[in-house]
């Protein structure tokens, strides 16, 4: 199943994508879960609620999927963990040794924005980066998560464009400043269920594009920490939640890495695609 959140009225509600068409699931039956990351709380059952509803769905709940404003599919979620250098070649291009261990580091939801909505270049700074990235959807939280059943922990998955500002990345050996500037992380707009996908999510391309260019191209068969490596890992030392995020890094071909430098800038439209999933654009404005 595909799922999204989008504008309704002055308020949102949950959509089950039906090819180009949009299932408002509260039109259907007001009983049902009213965000997504209620129906992941809610755990299988309600997944399935929401699907029986949706094929029954009459005309007057369906809208065509280009006439629909998405809003985030979490809009806070319990946390929101990145994994940095997880592709080999994204790490070689920054000067760094090939990872041992996954460098990790937050994403807070004042940084985040919806498919659509403008990329803020701040005023500190041009050095606005793009880096396409699959992003996890944790289904059921847990500790100690053994990597072997990891992915029974996978909800689903969605895209994510971890947007940097790389000198403020580079002022300390954390990266958090330059990670989280506010309105620099697009995420969404669809979440796309474990089921629907390879194991793991892997070998699926995944690339951004500026203004129609190809700027990164990869696969995620690539990633050098597994999705489910990477839920094991980071359960290890804390509990993930339901609606959890986990960011799993960027390949090679950022604007960092390119001679001349290709910063991003004000009138620039960057979009995300990861096969099987969809695609995430969104325009680049300068901070007013």
């Amino acid at each position: 199943m595909k799922l999204m959140m989008f504008a309704k009225g002055n308020g949102v509600a949950l959509g089950l994508v039906d090819g180009d068409t949009v299932v408002d699931v509260g039109a259907v039956d007001a009983a049902l879960p009213t965000s997504l990351l209620a129906v992941i709380e809610a755990g299988p059952s309600a997944l399935g609620a929401v699907k029986a509803a949706a094929a029954k769905a009459p005309a007057s709940a369906r809208h065509a999927l280009a006439s629909v404003k998405p809003v985030l599919p979490i809009a806070r979620p319990p946390k929101f963990v990145c994994v940095g250098l997880n592709y080999l070649e994204h790490a070689k291009e920054g000067g760094h040794p090939p990872p041992t261990y996954p460098s990790f580091f937050p994403r807070f939801p004042t940084s985040l924005v919806a498919d659509g909505a403008p990329v803020i270049r701040p005023k500190a700074s041009i050095q606005l980066d793009f880096e396409c990235e699959l992003t996890i959807v944790v289904g059921k939280g847990g500790r100690h998560i053994p990597e072997s059943r990891a992915l029974e922990h996978v909800f689903g998955y969605t895209i994510f464009n971890d947007v940097s500002v790389r000198d403020y990345q580079r002022k300390t050996s954390q990266w958090t400043p330059g990670k989280n500037f506010d309105g620099t992380g697009p995420l969404g707009p669809v979440v796309v269920t474990a089921d629907e996908l390879p194991a793991g999510a892997s070998g699926l391309a995944i690339m951004t594009r500026v203004n129609g260019e190809t700027m990164q191209s990869s696969n995620t068969s690539d990633m050098i920490f597994s999705t489910a490596r990477i839920i094991a890992t980071l359960s290890e030392f804390m509990t993930l939640e339901a609606g959890d995020l986990i960011a799993t890094g960027t390949p090679s071909g950022v604007a960092h890495a390119r001679k001349p430098p290709a910063w991003m800038k004000a009138g620039d439209m960057v979009e995300i695609e990861i096969e099987r999933i969809g695609k995430l654009r969104n325009p680049i404005v300068d901070e007013a």
